[in-house]
């Protein structure tokens, strides 16, 4: 079962599993998550759509879990931030407890943004973090912190079989158009010919992994034995500033986007960078597609995207 099936890489990771032979129960409630991104899975006797929030309890036959479920972008967890923490919190104790009654191993997407703004550079999985509790970003924040403790505490507690990935900035094809993360955006607005917002001075810096390496992590780390609980950064530690990856997309899109400088938002990490050692040493994994290469990719996924939204408005 993947919940947030539907999501950006949630419809990534049932493709993976439908492709290594696995059956597939998807489940998600539509919020951030979307049809079209599972379209073309749809026909697959080996794949089953579920409309779920997991907030609320669920019943069902499975062997394994992966609880992707929670909207990952400013945007989106901050539209209802009440509603954010109860589906890391909430949902997370929904799947823990049905991984308890029918014994199955589960997986938990947890996030690089436990770090909040780092004072440790790059991000061990070691680090405590330094997380604002009560800003904006702390729904999602602590919310998936919260997460990771019901995760071990029911591994203590029951002896679950759980594994933990603490995922850095990953961009792809079928990453939501309107999400506010700056893949997209910068992409979007550069495709369209709009300005090209950059916060702050645009030095800030993020690492940016592209999809198909992350889901690769997540399999690996869900194949280990029961010893191997995680948390593990899955991420890419090649590290750039966000104006270099503004004139990298210019140069990919060949726009004539302009760039132009906002305020930067409260609590957004200065650096993101992952210690990605225990993922080299206990997974063999490392990200194999570099930042210009999946962002072409992913251009070209929002390329089509835009002609297929300008044909609809025609027609």
């Amino acid at each position: 079962m993947v919940t947030g099936g539907a999501g950006f890489l949630g419809s990534h990771l049932c493709e993976r599993l439908l492709d290594q032979g696995h059956e597939i129960l998807c489940v998600d409630n539509f919020f951030t998550g979307s049809r079209r991104n599972i379209a073309h899975l749809l026909g697959n006797p080996r794949f089953e759509m579920l409309r779920h929030d997991v907030t609320f309890p669920l019943y069902v036959e499975v062997d394994e879990i992966y609880n992707l479920a929670c909207p990952a972008s400013p945007v989106h967890y901050q539209f209802d931030p009440v509603q954010t923490t109860k589906t890391s919190v909430i949902g997370a104790i929904n799947m823990l407890g049905l991984a308890k009654r029918v014994k199955a191993k589960i997986f938990q997407a947890s996030t690089s943004e436990v770090y909040g703004d780092p004072e440790v550079h790059p991000q061990p999985e070691e680090y405590w973090g330094r997380v604002n509790p009560i800003g904006f970003r702390s729904c999602y924040d602590e919310g998936k912190r919260c997460a990771e403790t019901l995760f071990f505490d029911y591994r203590r507690q029951h002896n679950l079989q759980i594994k933990v990935v603490r995922i850095f900035n990953t961009y792809g094809p079928r990453m939501h158009p309107n999400d506010g993360r700056v893949v997209s955006n910068l992409i979007m607005q550069a495709l369209k010919g709009e300005d090209i917002t950059l916060y702050g001075d645009g030095q800030q810096t993020r690492s940016f992994c592209y999809v198909d390496d992350l889901i690769d992590g997540f399999i690996r780390l869900m194949d280990t034995g029961p010893e191997i609980t995680g948390p593990i950064n899955i991420g890419n530690p090649g590290e750039f500033t966000i104006r270099q990856l503004a004139d990298l997309v210019i140069e990919i899109t060949g726009s004539k986007s302009k760039l132009v400088h906002r305020p930067l938002p409260p609590d957004d990490p200065r650096q993101r960078r992952p210690d990605i050692t225990k993922a080299k040493e206990i997974l063999g994994w490392s990200p194999t597609i570099d930042l210009k290469a999946g962002l072409e990719k992913t251009v070209l996924y929002f390329d089509a995207y835009l002609r297929e939204a300008n044909n609809r408005d025609q027609s």
